[in-house]
């Protein structure tokens, strides 16, 4: 009896001081991973969130590239952390969405994580060199059933892969893997480049990506994946078109941590990212680079990020693009 009364004491001991360690979470610094390199559209978000995030929370975030593998890798590493909040990761479309629709061997699935916010949403844009003949997708695809084009990406598995190919699709042209080659490069700024120098046609990508192309008058936008016109963008949007399903290839930006993350965890990222995306700063960034700032809870960041997954997986399967190795 008194071994039983003791180890029943020891249970609610520890059960107690994991609850009061969660009351005073964070105690220490937190380490966000970004899962892709310096510069890219993942980089800009997470580093212009970084400090009012920083602010709210009341403790020093870490910020560190783990970059390899079209974001898995540093996917992997927040996986295979302690679901105690202090590892946590900078999420992405292509990380999230692309990857696990595209990819058969991918370590992780989106069961291996809990999402606490998606905040931001970059609608896709596509765009030929400034200098083309090419004025807008019907041109495109008129092109695209009369000679070779190209489109350039950040690599194979890539949101850019599948962007373009998708666009393609929902724009009539039944094969788009066999009627337009993919140049699948090694991130946004060598495709951007690509297209800039003559290599591919074109490139569909996230505005953020291109903002700064299109208003130096490097790149023609013919095309935005949007409901309404983009500022900065003059290009007519998918709704426009009449193609409402392009509405779903946006991308978008949000932080999880490994499955298993407590519920007060994931409450108080709630309370600290309501905050950190009201600053200023932080807004202009971000709308200036054609970026939605719109706040997600947990539910609907899921609900969001699987009815994606479920609309480019049903592509990759339609079009046989799923990547084996």
């Amino acid at each position: 009896m008194k071994l039983k009364l003791l180890g029943a004491v020891c249970a609610a001991t520890l059960v107690l001081g994991a609850g009061g360690a969660l009351a005073d979470y964070p105690e220490r610094p937190i380490n966000m991973v970004i899962p892709y390199g310096a510069g890219g559209a993942t980089d800009i978000s997470a580093r212009s969130i970084a400090n009012p995030l920083g602010e709210a929370v009341g403790r020093p975030l870490v910020v560190a590239n783990i970059t390899g593998a079209g974001g898995a890798t540093g996917s992997v590493a927040v996986q295979n952390a302690q679901p105690d909040g202090y590892t946590m990761l900078f999420a992405r479309v292509g990380s999230h969405t692309v990857n696990p629709a595209m990819k058969a061997t991918l370590p992780y699935t989106l069961d291996d994580f809990r999402f606490v916010t998606v905040y931001e949403i970059n609608p896709v844009a596509c765009a030929v060199a400034a200098n083309s003949d090419i004025e807008t997708m019907e041109d495109l695809v008129a092109r695209v059933s009369e000679e070779r084009v190209s489109y350039s990406s950040s690599g194979v598995g890539s949101m850019l892969h599948l962007a373009g190919a998708m666009v393609l699709s929902e724009f009539g042209i039944e094969n788009p893997v066999e009627q337009a080659v993919h140049i699948p490069l090694s991130g946004d700024g060598e495709a951007a480049t690509a297209v800039l120098n003559g290599t591919a046609t074109f490139i569909c990508t996230n505005t953020s990506a291109l903002a700064n192309f299109v208003a130096n008058g490097q790149l023609k936008p013919i095309l935005v994946t949007t409901s309404e016109p983009v500022e900065g963008f003059d290009a007519p949007s998918a709704a426009s078109l009449g193609k409402p399903e392009l509405e779903k290839l946006v991308g978008w930006t949000g932080i999880a941590g490994p499955a298993g993350l407590p519920d007060d965890v994931a409450a108080k990222w709630g309370e600290w990212m309501a905050q950190a995306t009201q600053d200023p700063t932080f807004l202009e960034t971000m709308t200036s680079l054609g970026s939605v700032i719109e706040l997600m809870d947990p539910e609907e960041a899921n609900a969001f990020i699987q009815d994606q997954y479920q609309t480019f997986r049903a592509l990759v399967d339609r079009l046989g693009m799923r990547v084996e190795g």
